[in-house]
């Protein structure tokens, strides 16, 4: 059996930057065990794959450990592949996910993914996060992940993390932020239970970090980088309960897998 797979870099208009994610089209579902081979495989953060149904398509993502609600570097990357490949007469994508359905609109290189907002909120700090970060934020919240705010961007930018220390906690991983020197504000994202030590851009942390920058710099539009070694750029709106974030994405390769 002969499988489509491409490998596109989100959140960046140049290729080696952004988050890379494998895409993978498929006519009917694989088995689970399969599609979890495929993305350990693959070795990446996350591999998408996804199946027409209705007027859209069904969406999954895994990453080289375990299948995961939301994605939003791979929806993105997914959305890139449908339009340039599949659909390149349209300007709209619905995706029917674990998430509920999430629309991608595209305006010439721009993406714009709608997600359900996830605001964080206060949390007592737990112990393996002050161990596991090397330094005490200025605040810590909580949502699908733990949420670190630092006072600027040179301090997330100088992070050295446990993650023995991270890999303890209850939630899926820890957003750490601060406000950014060129952009509203700056963030890393640390993931080891799942795989992923730091992953370089986080489409679904910025579910978070929107709302929360949105009421904290009075501005329901911003402009985010993602500062990991790779570094990214995400355009938000925060629309109350909905999220708006948005990107380019450029194709690195294309190819077949044989299994």
């Amino acid at each position: 059996m002969k499988t489509p797979i491409y490998q596109i870099d989100a959140f960046t208009g140049k290729v080696f930057s952004g988050n890379p994610a494998a895409v993978c089209p498929l006519e009917e579902w694989l088995g689970d065990s399969l599609l979890q081979g495929i993305a350990s495989e693959n070795n990446l953060s996350e591999t998408a794959f996804f199946v027409p149904e209705n007027n859209g398509y069904r969406i999954r993502w895994f990453t080289p450990t375990m299948e995961v609600d939301l994605c939003g570097h791979a929806t993105l990357a997914t959305a890139f592949v449908v339009f340039h490949s599949l659909v390149t007469s349209s300007n709209e994508i619905r995706f029917f996910s674990r998430s509920g359905e999430l629309i991608v609109q595209r305006d010439e290189n721009l993406l714009s993914m709608d997600f359900p907002a996830r605001p964080p909120e206060p949390c007592a700090t737990p112990k393996e996060l002050m161990e596991g970060l090397g330094k005490e934020p200025l605040e810590v919240l909580r949502s699908e992940d733990y949420f670190a705010v630092f006072s600027n961007e040179e301090e997330i930018l100088n992070l050295k993390p446990n993650m023995q220390k991270l890999r303890k906690l209850d939630l899926r991983g820890v957003i750490a932020t601060a406000k950014g020197n060129d952009a509203d504000f700056v963030s890393r994202f640390f993931a080891p239970k799942f795989g992923i030590n730091e992953d370089p851009v986080t489409g679904s942390a910025h579910c978070a970090l929107t709302p929360y920058w949105a009421k904290k710099l009075k501005k329901q539009r911003l402009f985010a980088r993602q500062v990991s070694k790779r570094g990214g750029e995400i355009f938000c709106e925060n629309r109350g309960e909905r999220v708006v974030i948005s990107g380019k994405a450029v194709k690195f390769m294309e190819g077949v897998i044989t299994l």
